[in-house]
């Protein structure tokens, strides 16, 4: 399906900006136009600030299997055709509000949006910018909300993992894989075990942390984990895939093992067998980290300043597995799409 949504690419076409009829000024910006057709490149007008917004001159976007999803009009949240995608930003603040007093022009910040990121500049309100600290990278920050985020949700808030625990991460080259390893391996000091797609993959998860791999395109991942920890089990999932790969790692949990939903990039939701979760005394959850942003802000929060604090510590390091301009924001969901990409891919505003 994604080939056939994101096969041919719209022309790579460069739109200047230019004044408009009452002066104002314009910005380029990645426009879907049509659900299920790829994306165009247009002119946006500026609007004025509110009191306590602030324009942001963005640098990167992350690009997330959400935003292919709301263009194809099947994300949970569905706005209005014509509109920009992009979650997650990074930039340097243009402009600010009379009321706002947590940023200042020229300061380099770090945004969350409900879309809308993938445009050369982005009005948030001041609560949705995080300062970026001292020696972390423009690039660096546009890497961490949504990984990073969901990694430190996942792994701290829901699952309690602890020093020493095991835990099994699917998709584990991806950028939410790769950050589960980061945070468990090096923030969390626990013992984690990668599982993906081919054995590149694995070779690259291992790379960044995991102590060991199993590549589940090429047998039971069950049997295989098995064959790693024995009859005890995990600790801890934190499964990206859904489908039989959620079942086989759910089967490889431990005594009052934990089991974390993040996504079904593997395009199938399993039915969960309840009976296991009595038998094992199993907790399984979920994690929609961009739900904190409106049900729990201060969580929410938290997450996105102990990503930023690690990253300045040394202690995290994202992983960025490609850069594409705006131009090719087609090409960039293709790659994303396809199951070509490593680690976080990002559109390069500048």
């Amino acid at each position: 399906m994604a080939s056939s949504l994101w096969g041919r690419c719209f022309s790579r076409v460069c739109l200047c900006r230019r004044a408009g009829p009452s002066g104002g000024r314009h910005y380029r910006a990645a426009l879907c136009t049509e659900l299920q057709r790829p994306l165009a490149i247009g002119e946006v007008a500026r609007r004025p600030l509110g009191p306590h917004e602030v324009r942001v001159d963005v640098h990167f976007c992350g690009v997330n299997f959400a935003d292919i999803l709301v263009c194809r009009g099947q994300y949970q949240g569905r706005p209005h055709v014509p509109f920009t995608p992009g979650m997650e930003f990074s930039g340097t603040v243009l402009e600010t509000g009379t009321d706002v007093s947590t940023v200042k022009e020229g300061d380099g910040v770090l945004g969350v949006s409900h879309f809308n990121g993938m445009a050369e500049e982005y009005i948030a309100d001041q609560k949705a910018l995080w300062r970026i600290p001292e020696r972390v990278s423009l690039r660096e920050a546009a890497a961490l909300p949504v990984s990073y985020g969901t990694a430190i949700m996942a792994l701290e808030q829901r699952a309690r993992t602890r020093p020493g625990e095991t835990v099994l991460v699917t998709a584990a080259a991806g950028a939410t894989g790769l950050a589960v390893i980061d945070v468990a391996t090096h923030v969390l000091q626990a013992k984690v075990i990668a599982a993906a797609g081919s054995d590149e993959k694995c070779k690259l998860a291992m790379q960044r942390g995991a102590q060991s791999s199993v590549n589940y395109r090429q047998g039971s991942l069950k049997e295989a984990v098995r064959k790693l920890v024995g009859s005890a089990g995990v600790n801890v999932v934190i499964d990206t895939v859904g489908g039989d790969v959620f079942l086989d790692a759910l089967r490889s949990l431990a005594w009052e093992g934990r089991i974390v939903v993040v996504g079904f990039s593997g395009g199938t939701i399993a039915s969960l067998p309840t009976n296991l979760l009595l038998l094992k005394n199993i907790s399984a959850m979920g994690v929609y980290w961009g739900r904190y942003q409106d049900q729990d802000f201060p969580v929410f929060s938290r997450t996105l300043s102990s990503a930023l604090w690690h990253c300045q510590q040394g202690h995290i390091q994202p992983h960025v597995g490609a850069v594409f301009k705006l131009e090719e924001v087609n090409d960039a969901f293709l790659h994303v799409a396809q199951g070509k990409s490593t680690g976080k891919v990002l559109i390069s505003l500048k």
